[in-house]
């Protein structure tokens, strides 16, 4: 009989259905075959590539370090070798799941309202996104792209500058009309400066005169926060003063709900938006379309 020939993505495409329906039986029934069928096929993707891809002493899958790192990349080859099918067939109309983390601050005030307007130009795309102010893991998340703000730190993925958002010192006018309002920055030791309980670049707050120099405040107030989101909705209480992206606070300043403090020595610093993924030149069309529409909508600020 003849040496049946290796179907390597066929066994790529078993491995990640049952790592994602967490067994060979619910594997078989999604992809119509048998859960001894499936099991021989990952038994000899195992035996091909010499290695242990799952244990198999429990009821539930447990990847092993070399299936966990197998599973990743069989993913984002499956992914890719989808897109260039559908690419072929329909030329390259995006199209499938993309799936977005964001922080929660952009998220919740510019990407989700933006949605609308990019389902409706591409309606055959479906969109998942994740809001979290923790840095994630691109292919341990299965995210397409991450939209991060502030400065990047270095590493292997791909960043799309998306646009520019001026930083700003905000507080609530009923805060304001209980403490006063600062003149200087020399005036914010007698106010309370709300800070991040995180690391950042820099934990304190630049400030310059007229003169050119360059004063800086740690903020040492009575509340820290993890996220952006939760320290504007902190500061719109009137607890007290903090340090915020016009990107973020631009409608609450709009609104009034928020005022801006010590304009006049605003350094004018920005905060940079970047988007975020893994791959170069040769993007799903569902993400290249994705990168477009935001850099075509978002306005520096």
């Amino acid at each position: 009989m003849a040496r049946m020939e290796v179907n390597r993505s066929g066994e790529m495409e078993v491995f990640v259905r049952a790592v994602d329906l967490g067994g060979f039986s619910a594997a078989a029934r999604a992809l119509r075959l048998t859960p001894s069928a499936v099991s021989k096929l990952v038994a000899r993707l195992e035996s091909r590539l010499g290695a242990r891809l799952v244990n198999r002493s429990t009821r539930k899958l447990q990847l092993t370090p070399e299936g966990a790192a197998f599973y990743d990349r069989a993913v984002r080859v499956l992914a890719d070798l989808d897109e260039a099918e559908r690419g072929a067939a329909s030329g390259a109309v995006p199209r499938g799941r993309l799936r977005v983390n964001t922080s929660v601050p952009f998220g919740t005030h510019r990407l989700i309202p933006l949605l609308p307007g990019f389902l409706a130009r591409h309606p055959e795309v479906t969109v998942e996104v994740t809001l979290t102010d923790a840095v994630v893991d691109l292919l341990e998340d299965r995210a397409d792209v991450a939209i991060r703000v502030g400065p990047l730190k270095s590493s292997q993925l791909v960043a799309r500058k998306l646009a520019e958002s001026r930083m700003v010192l905000v507080a609530a006018p009923a805060y304001l009309d209980r403490h006063g309002t600062p003149r200087s920055p020399e005036d914010l030791a007698r106010h309370n400066l709300l800070g991040f309980s995180f690391a950042r670049q820099s934990n304190g707050w630049p400030f310059r005169d007229r003169e050119g120099n360059v004063t800086v405040v740690v903020p040492t107030g009575n509340a820290q926060v993890s996220d952006g989101e939760s320290m504007r909705l902190l500061v719109l209480t009137g607890l007290g003063i903090s340090r915020l992206s016009r990107i973020h606070v631009g409608p609450d300043m709009e609104a009034g709900r928020l005022v801006p403090v010590l304009e006049a020595y605003n350094p004018g610093d920005m905060e940079s938006i970047h988007a975020v993924y893994v791959g170069g030149g040769h993007l799903p069309a569902r993400v290249r379309a994705f990168l477009d529409y935001l850099v075509e909508i978002l306005r520096p600020d």
